[in-house]
């Protein structure tokens, strides 16, 4: 069964982002990490990113069109996106909401997330196991 993974914005920097937070990986590597990761469980994840509101809305259509499940790390469109939040109550599939660092440990306009009202659950902190582990929820949840 295929998955969709989308990634919010400036993940796709990751190698430039403090590493503290985000961790040693690229984008690349870390699409390779959950392809591998979701490969292992006998899913098939499409990686996609950007940066633009409008597609990442876009590709939530297509999801909820098609009923593909999705593991989204919204990044910063987490605290405050409605109309994300809106394409993302559509899905009629399961949704995770995953992020690699755990935003309640960070500033505090990150302790709000408009996403996690409409997912199923929300894994964060763990770097790119948060992905792995949001692959092994989806799995359960399948």
């Amino acid at each position: 069964m295929k998955i969709l993974v989308l990634n919010g914005p400036n993940l796709g920097r990751l190698d430039l982002r403090d590493s503290k937070i985000y961790g040693n990986l690229n984008f690349a590597q870390l699409t390779e990490f959950i392809k591998s990761a979701a490969k292992g469980v006998g899913l098939e994840a499409e990686v996609r990113q950007s940066d633009s509101e409008l597609e990442l809305i876009q590709w939530l259509h297509e999801a909820a069109d098609a009923k593909t499940p999705v593991i989204f790390n919204p990044a910063a469109f987490t605290h405050y996106s409605y109309a994300i939040r809106d394409a993302a109550a559509m899905l009629t599939a399961p949704l995770i909401e995953v992020h690699l660092s755990n935003p309640l440990a960070r500033e505090e306009f990150r302790h709000t997330s408009v996403i996690s009202g409409v997912a199923h659950g929300t894994i964060g902190g763990f770097g790119p196991d948060s992905y792995r582990l949001a692959i092994l929820a989806m799995k359960e949840l399948l």
